[in-house]
């Protein structure tokens, strides 16, 4: 890791990462491309330019360290510290910054922990940590919130689980951390063995977030005009949530699990619309692909997701649309959302939150905890 602060604040971070020439994922470029640093700038070393604007970047320099440094009496672990060395020193050279520098010859997430846990207190500001430096240097991070990936929250759960150090950790039953955290408790105990196998290559992408909710219903329903009645609750109610963040959908997703008696898989689809925030539409769009994809069996969990999301200004109108009507119901629309704004969601409601199988107005009592992750659109 190659992490470029200066007095309190982090201004910039690269990483470091050394695979074997045999790897699949090693680059044969001579030249490497750095990301970092919230101020721009250009460092020139060698045959490559350094280029630092964000907050952290990896660089793996697998293929081009025998290019920048040649001696071959050198370990390539004393390379990599010959080639960190000189650039902090062009970094100071050029900006003025101070730098610091995880280094590894095995993952990404051993370089990390290198600068966060070492490379901070040293007098070189390096620090290099590899597979054989697991038991020694990570089973000793000394609290388990200096680990990566670990916060209070996942703290408060480990204990509970009887596990208050790192070293207790990567000797724990990686079968117990999945029962608590999924595949994400997996992962975590490879973590803490020095397991890192994400590929640097790989350029990332960032996920466009949506709006959901999802809920247990307090019985199975048998019945498909019953789950129907509750799905149309819920989609109104995502699509309120929506509306006040000012945004339109293009992708809607549905979730269906089923009575522990079914003995069958959970049913998840979704299905591209027009951008919109109409919940008569949105309701009818939901109720459509739950009709096409739902054949039968007690249902006890619904979910309903809105995604790939725009500004509500962007609209697609066709020669088929009647420009009168949409901006009616929209007025229509506008109106119901301030009387509920208002005066509560209660306040209108549609014949259907009369039957036994409707939720809405006992969700939109719930409190606390139990009103959290969703029910914003009950409120």
């Amino acid at each position: 890791i190659f992490l470029v602060e200066t007095g309190f604040h982090h201004v910039g971070q690269a990483g470091l990462k050394l695979l074997t020439s045999s790897d699949p994922h090693a680059s044969a470029s001579q030249s490497v491309g750095i990301t970092g640093m919230s101020h721009l700038a250009q460092l020139k070393y060698f045959s490559f330019y350094l280029y630092l604007f964000s907050d952290e970047a990896f660089i793996d320099l697998t293929s081009s360290l025998n290019y920048f440094i040649s001696h071959h009496q050198l370990t390539k672990k004393e390379k990599l510290d010959v080639l960190s060395s000189k650039i902090q020193q062009e970094i100071w050279r050029k900006t003025g910054i101070i730098s610091t520098v995880g280094m590894s010859n095995a993952n990404p997430l051993l370089a990390k922990l290198a600068l966060d846990n070492e490379a901070k207190k040293t007098k070189t500001m390096r620090a290099n940590w590899s597979y054989e430096d697991v038991e020694t240097k990570v089973w000793n991070i000394p609290s388990l919130t200096d680990f990566w990936g670990i916060g209070s929250r996942t703290e408060k759960r480990l204990h509970k689980l009887g596990i208050h150090s790192i070293k207790e950790l990567a000797e724990s039953n990686p079968d117990d951390l999945q029962k608590e955290f999924g595949i994400i408790g997996v992962q975590l105990w490879f973590h803490v063995n020095g397991v890192d196998e994400s590929n640097i290559h790989q350029p990332y992408k960032v996920h466009s977030k949506g709006i959901g909710n999802s809920q247990i219903l307090p019985r199975d329903y048998i019945h498909q005009e019953d789950v129907e009645v509750v799905l149309s609750e819920m989609a109104e109610q995502v699509a309120i949530r929506l509306r006040r963040r000012h945004k339109k959908t293009k992708l809607i997703s549905i979730y269906i699990g089923f009575s522990k008696y079914e003995m069958k898989s959970s049913l998840h689809c979704q299905e591209a619309i027009e951008p919109s925030n109409q919940i008569a539409v949105l309701t009818k769009a939901v109720l459509q692909l739950f009709r096409k994809k739902y054949h039968s069996g007690a249902v006890r969990q619904i979910g309903v997701r809105y995604s790939d999301l725009v500004d509500d200004k962007y609209s697609i109108i066709s020669l088929f649309d009647d420009p009168i009507l949409m901006e009616k119901e929209e007025k229509l629309q506008q109106a119901i959302d301030g009387i509920r704004d208002e005066f509560g969601f209660l306040s209108i409601q549609k014949g259907t939150s009369l039957l036994e199988s409707s939720r809405n107005i006992a969700r939109s009592k719930l409190i606390g905890g139990h009103s959290a992750g969703g029910l914003e659109g009950l409120k």
